[in-house]
């Protein structure tokens, strides 16, 4: 793998992994757009990689006092954190529907579904959830707020997002917004909502990489360019998307979404009618 495509596609996924756009859209049809062979899984592994620590970094001192509370300890400043002193197991329970519809429908998602015509459509059609969420929901809970009921729907909302196209930010921070939750609050619930589910997808990746033989002669630099790549990305557009959800809507990117899904699904359909 050319070094500069390495690094593309790990800032692709630095970038759609944290926003709500869908990073296995991206990753999927980036290839496909640009007549590229399909990355493999020794990238799909440093990925994965790069992806964990950028919420790992970022997250680190949130994670601390969310265990620490989770077992009893008082520790950690952050207020909202303490308002929620069971955070570390309404996130386990809230994680169990992406584990185990993952685990049951891991053939289709990784084959069947990764068709241009559905990510396009889920493109679509999450947007319109977002921007209907967008329109009903108070933003009156902050994440001190967040009730045991609203994250085990946001945790069944993220199995969603076993279907290429979803964006597990994307539909996670949409059913923040429908239980009432605030913009930034849902997006900082479904960053930590987030880490279980990495953690496994990395842990599989290695052991599909495992099974394959190790890391493929060649691939060790891109492998390290897609982890550093994907690493500070992330790290960097979490720190942007919580602050900008602050002060701004989800509407640009429900814009962003609805039009790139559009034209995915004519991309989908012209290139069908010309075989």
């Amino acid at each position: 793998m050319p070094i500069y495509q390495a690094l593309l596609l790990a800032i692709i996924q630095g970038l759609t992994e944290f926003l709500p756009i869908s990073s296995s859209a991206h990753l999927a049809l980036a290839p496909w757009l640009l007549g590229w062979q399909d990355q493999g899984l020794n990238f799909d592994l440093a990925l994965h990689l790069g992806t964990l620590a950028a919420v790992l970094i970022y997250f680190f001192r949130d994670w601390l006092q969310i265990a620490a509370q989770g077992f009893g300890i008082r520790w950690g400043s952050d207020q909202d954190l303490r308002k929620q002193p069971k955070m570390l197991w309404m996130l386990a329970v809230a994680s169990l529907p992406i584990g185990i519809f993952g685990f049951l429908l891991k053939s289709e998602a990784e084959n069947g579904w990764r068709a241009p015509l559905l990510m396009g459509t889920m493109l679509v059609a999450v947007g319109i959830l977002m921007a209907i969420g967008e329109r009903v929901g108070t933003h009156r809970k902050s994440l001190g707020g967040i009730t045991w009921l609203d994250g085990i729907i946001i945790g069944f909302a993220q199995a969603l997002a076993i279907v290429p196209g979803t964006s597990r930010s994307g539909i996670t921070i949409t059913a923040g917004l429908f239980r009432d939750i605030d913009r930034a609050a849902a997006a900082r619930f479904s960053f930590l909502l987030s880490t279980p589910a990495v953690v496994a997808a990395s842990a599989k990746a290695a052991y599909d990489v495992y099974k394959a033989g190790g890391i493929a002669p060649g691939m060790h630099l891109p492998f390290f360019v897609g982890i550093l790549g994907s690493a500070v990305t992330g790290c960097l557009v979490i720190a942007y998307l919580l602050r900008f959800l602050r002060r701004h809507s989800l509407t640009f990117f429900v814009y962003y979404r609805i039009v790139f899904g559009i034209i995915v699904i004519a991309l989908a359909l012209f290139r069908a009618n010309a075989k």
